[in-house]
């Protein structure tokens, strides 16, 4: 049975300024976004009826437009207060919230000087990224061919959606090979993240992870760094190289859909889910107010 589309479905999405019916939020085939990516998004989960880190969020939201050379039409209020619209407009109570901006159609070619920009916020029911089962049992990933950019090469630190092309090649490539997920190296060849995740390594009892030197420092990863530390984990951010994951213990993935994820294999590196991955995992959940 195919899924539904995500263009037909019944709801309402905050569109410029106001409610619209889901259906009728459409796009000109000129938007300058299609064709050029000028296009910054925002990924947030809502725990019984309440958006975690809202504020966060769209403070990333703005910096990544300022990044773009984008500005957003509309004060930070104006948009928190407009996911809390869209949520309770479409009777949410645990799901996602997908804020997005964007230049409009006035102008087709590189330069965008002039064009509109807006903003849409849509809210769904969404259960976890991952199955139950697999979250259990820990992600079997690739390692990916592509690679994450220096910082002189594109605006790494924005959620800006040209940067995720590689994320979608790299997680095809994984799910034909039957895995959960691939991860990227960045340009020097050391471990940089998931395809929409941050990644910790358990060593000796201590946490590791990259530094987000050429990617996004997510804002769940931020999280869970503080709840290891509220619980006397040690977390050290540093250059890790691929050989390095023979050592690691434990692995876990985290971000706004992935959440706190264990991984079982890295390509030919195996780990064991175990008391670290479990204790953050709890932690987080509490933290979120998350179901059972």
């Amino acid at each position: 049975m195919s899924k539904q589309s995500f263009e037909d479905r019944d709801g309402y999405i905050w569109f410029n300024g106001e409610l619209q019916p889901w259906r009728g939020a459409q796009l000109h085939v000129l938007t300058h976004a299609l064709h050029y990516a000028s296009s910054v998004f925002e990924g947030e989960r809502i725990y019984n009826g309440k958006i975690f880190k809202l504020e966060e969020h769209t403070d990333r939201l703005f910096y990544s437009a300022e990044t773009l050379d984008m500005k957003i039409p509309y004060s930070k209020d104006e948009i928190n207060e407009a996911c809390l619209e869209a949520m309770r407009a479409n009777e949410i109570m645990d799901g996602y919230v997908r804020p997005i901006a964007w230049r409009g159609s006035e102008l087709m070619g590189i330069t965008a000087q002039g064009s509109k920009v807006n903003v849409a916020i849509s809210v769904w029911r969404w259960p976890s990224y991952f199955s139950p089962e697999a979250r259990l049992k820990g992600l079997k990933l690739d390692l990916s061919e592509w690679r994450r950019p220096s910082p002189e090469t594109a605006p790494v630190f924005a959620k800006a959606a040209g940067l995720y092309m590689i994320c979608t090649l790299s997680k095809h490539a994984a799910e034909r090979k039957g895995l959960d997920d691939s991860l990227l190296l960045d340009w020097r060849g050391q471990i940089a993240e998931a395809t929409g995740a941050n990644i910790f390594f358990v060593m000796d009892g201590r946490l590791h992870t990259p530094i987000p030197d050429c990617f996004l420092d997510g804002i769940t990863r931020r999280t869970v760094i503080g709840l290891a530390k509220e619980r006397n984990y040690e977390v050290i951010e540093r250059a890790i190289m691929p050989a390095e994951m023979e050592h690691a213990d434990e692995c876990f993935l985290t971000g706004t859909a992935a959440e706190v994820t264990p991984v079982a294999s890295i390509s030919q590196y195996q780990f064991q889910p175990g008391e670290v991955c479990r204790t953050l995992m709890d932690a987080y959940d509490v933290t979120v107010g998350k179901t059972a």
